[in-house]
């Protein structure tokens, strides 16, 4: 897939398993930008995703569920993460960046796929920020579900991150924080083909996912 969207068409954002083969969470997001340099994707609180339930003792499946934020997600091609600016509360102000460090996006004629690597960094407005997750992250590397070299490349990818923080680069340091949807957009809704489209699986997962793609 090569072709962008159009701003204000409707996608979803897929989360595919390690082993490449099946869709997780799933998210419908509105078109903001897509270009070469940037896929701005934005969903409102109150919209309904696909997420996983484990309530049920050895069994987990796929549910809907009511998203409560503003978010915009910036994700960049070619990186291993994307940036999520909240909005929460009376009178929608910001609040927070979020980094979801995941495996770089590919494209589908539904969306996006990628998949989540657990480490995340919370920011704070005036920059202040702190890890979330680090501890998780850092087992699922000692207990071989992530590959040691996979594991350092996310943590490069976190310093690349630490850095544009530091220097006030765009996001952090931009306007990204005062964007608002225009007033005539609804709620995106979940592409009839959200679980049907094939999903593209990230060529990497092997080296990155030992344990889940091992063979025997």
């Amino acid at each position: 897939m090569t072709e962008h969207f159009q701003p204000g068409e409707e996608v979803v954002v897929r989360y595919i398993t390690r082993i490449g083969s099946g869709v997780g969470m799933t998210w419908p997001f509105t078109v903001v930008r897509d270009d070469a340099a940037l896929v701005a994707l934005y969903i409102p609180a109150g919209s309904t995703f696909m997420r996983w339930d484990t309530s049920t003792r050895g069994r987990r499946q796929l549910v809907e569920g009511e998203w409560r934020r503003d978010v915009l997600r910036l994700m960049f091609p070619g990186k291993a993460y994307s940036i999520w600016l909240f909005w929460e509360g009376d009178g929608r102000p910001f609040t927070t960046y979020y980094v979801n460090f995941e495996e770089p996006f590919r494209r589908t004629v539904v969306g996006f796929d990628t998949n989540d690597h657990t480490l995340d960094i919370m920011v704070k407005p005036n920059l202040e920020w702190t890890w979330k997750d680090r501890e998780d992250f850092e087992a699922l590397v000692a207990n071989g579900n992530f590959s040691g070299e996979f594991g350092a490349s996310v943590e490069a990818a976190a310093a690349e991150v630490l850095g544009l923080i530091e220097r006030r680069e765009s996001p952090f340091g931009g306007l990204w924080h005062e964007w608002a949807p225009p007033a005539d957009w609804s709620r995106p809704r979940l592409h009839p083909r959200w679980q049907e489209e094939p999903p593209v699986a990230w060529e990497r997962r092997a080296w990155a996912y030992p344990l889940a793609n091992s063979v025997g």
